[in-house]
């Protein structure tokens, strides 16, 4: 298995998790500085996220152990110090455009570029990336965030293009979205005094409710995106 942005707050509980879970598994976690596995069996793999050839090199030398089962995609960025969503038209800015489609949308592209193709072709498997719920066209009904919720929206559209692509070499493979909800997070962190009571979520609580939600999927389900609670989310 597979863990790219290992050193987030989702990947990093990813890969407490999945160990756990399943105690033979090889895991490889993929981030820009080394981050804590739980033993011999996983491993660290240092990419710059910025540059395409670091996450092809980094796939080249997995690729070398043979297929793997999993890929999970736990890249993404609402705001750092220069950006913040937009609360209206005025705010939308070329900078803020740039920031937030690369992280959100372009990285996992390239990421299912070069590892999609490290995934088993006789039998189950799945490539999951963080998606937002905020991503979707048919859910929108405040407004607001204009970069995050594109990125987001372009996300599902690759993971929708993808999926159909992929299952063409292996129709048992499971491509799609995933929505944490809100996560206790330096992602979330400016935005967590409107969440609703019982809302605010741990990252390893939204891990395992993530890890729930692939394990109750189906080859059927494929090219979709899914909240914490296994809900299917609009397009």
């Amino acid at each position: 298995m597979v863990v790219i942005g290992a050193g987030g707050a989702i990947g990093s509980a990813f890969v407490r998790a999945l160990p756990e879970r399943n105690p033979n598994l090889r895991l490889k976690a993929i981030a820009r500085n080394r981050v804590a596995v739980a033993d011999k069996r996983s491993t660290n793999h240092r990419v710059d996220f910025d540059d395409e050839g670091s996450l092809r090199t980094v796939a080249e030398h997995i690729a070398a152990d043979g297929p793997v089962d999993m890929i999970l995609v736990a890249t993404g960025l609402l705001h750092d110090d220069g950006v913040r969503p937009e609360k209206s038209l005025r705010d939308i800015a070329v900078p803020g455009l740039e920031k937030l489609f690369f992280a959100n949308a372009i990285v996992p592209a390239l990421a299912i570029k070069h590892f999609a193709p490290l995934l088993r072709r006789d039998g189950p498997a799945v490539f999951a990336a963080l998606s937002a719920r905020v991503g979707s066209i048919g859910d929108n009904r405040l407004g607001g965030w204009y970069s995050y919720r594109a990125a987001k929206a372009a996300l599902n559209m690759i993971i929708k293009t993808a999926s159909i692509e992929i299952a063409r070499r292996n129709p048992e493979t499971i491509v799609i979205g995933l929505h944490p909800g809100t996560v206790d997070s330096d992602l979330s962190k400016p935005f967590q005094s409107g969440v609703k009571p019982g809302k605010l979520f741990s990252a390893d609580f939204a891990a395992g409710k993530l890890l729930d939600v692939i394990d109750g999927l189906s080859p059927h389900d494929t090219g979709h995106s899914f909240a914490w609670d296994g809900q299917r989310i609009p397009a």
